[in-house]
């Protein structure tokens, strides 16, 4: 069994199927591998929620000037 160094250790990404392309040298050979950390890609609850409320009151704001706009477009066409 070949020993790897640890100073050899590299970090790859995975396809959408989860899997690491590891190269050639490697090709008939058996491998052990440790996976050591994992990052997801994804946000977070708490980001989602945060970004959430931010969109919430985003919109709220946009619906108010909209009524604002609106109600003076519409007095506009009354005149």
């Amino acid at each position: 069994m070949t020993k790897v160094d640890a100073r050899d250790f590299r970090t790859n990404e995975t396809d959408d199927r989860g899997r690491i392309y590891l190269g050639t040298e490697y090709a008939n050979k058996r491998v052990t591998v440790a996976v050591v950390e994992v990052e997801s890609g994804q946000p977070n609850e708490d980001e989602l929620a945060a970004a959430y409320r931010e969109a919430s009151e985003s919109a709220e704001e946009l619906a108010e000037e909209w009524d604002e706009a609106s109600d003076e477009a519409w007095d506009g066409l009354d005149k």
